[in-house]
Parts: C-alpha cells; sequence; structure tokens
C-alpha cells in the first residue's frame, strides 16, 4: 500500500502521463492517497511560511509575528483544492468538454491533488535567500497539472487544458498590474 502510495507521488513528480491514464490510480483507496498528498503538501508548505514569517519578523523589528495556526491551514487548503476541482469540472466537462470527455467529479479531484505532488520540494526552503524557489515547484505542479488534466479529461492537445488551468492565474495576475499602475500614476481609489 505504501509502495502504491510512493509510486503514485514519484510518477506525479515526473510528469508521467500513465499516472492519469491507468484506472487503478483511481480506485479504491486513491481517494485516501489524494488527501494524503494534500494533508502532505498543505504541511510542507508552511516551511517556506514559516521561514518567510521569521525574516519579516526581523526586518521589522516586531518580535510577536505569527503565522496561521495548523489548522486553519489544513482546512484551507481542502477548501481551495475542493474549489480548484469544481472551477475546472465545470469548466473542462461541462463548459468545453472534448468529444470523449467522460469525467466525474471524484476522478478530477483525485487528479488536481496527486498533481500537488511537486509541492513536496518546498520543504528545501530553509532559508530567506530561497524563497524565489517557491516559484519552481509552483511551475512543476501547473504542468502537471495541466497532464492530468489532459489524460483525464481526453483532450488532443495540451493547450486547452492550459488555458483551462492557467486562466485564473492570468485574470489575478491582470488585475493585480492593474491595480500596481493605477497606485503608481497617483489614482489611488
Amino acid at each position: 500500500m505504501f509502495g502504491e502510495f510512493l509510486n503514485i507521488i514519484f510518477k506525479s513528480i515526473k510528469l508521467d502521463k500513465t499516472l492519469y491514464s491507468d484506472n487503478k490510480n483511481f480506485g479504491e483507496a486513491s481517494i485516501y492517497f489524494a488527501i494524503i498528498v494534500i494533508l502532505l503538501t498543505s504541511i510542507i508548505s508552511m516551511v517556506p511560511g514559516s521561514v518567510f514569517f521569521k525574516h519579516m519578523s526581523g526586518t521589522f523589528g516586531i518580535t510577536d509575528v505569527k503565522g496561521p495556526s495548523f489548522r486553519s491551514i489544513l482546512i484551507t487548503s481542502f477548501i481551495v483544492w475542493f474549489i480548484k476541482t469544481g472551477y475546472l469540472y465545470f469548466v473542462g466537462v461541462v463548459l468545453f468538454p472534448s468529444n470523449n470527455t467522460k469525467c466525474n467529479f471524484r476522478k478530477l479531484l483525485i487528479a488536481v491533488a496527486f498533481a500537488n505532488s511537486p509541492f513536496i520540494f518546498y520543504v528545501l526552503i530553509i532559508n530567506i535567500k530561497l524563497i524565489y524557489l517557491t516559484l519552481i515547484p509552483y511551475i512543476w505542479y501547473c504542468i502537471a497539472l495541466i497532464i492530468a488534466l489532459k489524460q483525464v479529461l481526453k483532450y488532443e492537445n495540451h493547450l486547452k487544458p492550459a488555458i483551462i488551468s492557467l486562466a485564473p492565474q492570468a485574470l489575478l495576475l491582470i488585475y493585480f498590474l492593474s491595480q500596481v499602475f493605477k497606485i503608481n500614476s497617483g489614482v489611488v481609489s
């Protein structure tokens, strides 16, 4: 059982598309593996967060800086996992399915969790000088999610799943850049 779980993690990290096309990876135990991946990555994500909070407290001379609680991180991780899967299900299965798309919410929920495996590398960010390296696992995760969507939703190419999965990030980037330019131009609302 543990060997099967490690195999899922390694296949996700290697960006192996057979992880998402093999139905045995979506069996009875797969939902538990998905929950463990989400738990593990949310706990590990506390490492760069604590490094950042420690650095910021030292920089500004504030001694009583505390990050979010362990419970709130876990709850937020599960809420975000379900919201993200709901978005991907609605857009990928309901709005823009391919001719071969036959996917249920449970399978997509598991695939999204498996794609989170690259976040395990957050454990390596133990110093504030390495905080920019958080982008590498995030980009790795985005690629893993695109591969997962292509396989699970049976799309013909990678363009459609890339647009579906990266659209929220692009909209947020556009919004934040518009706010930065609004502030820099002197228009403050």
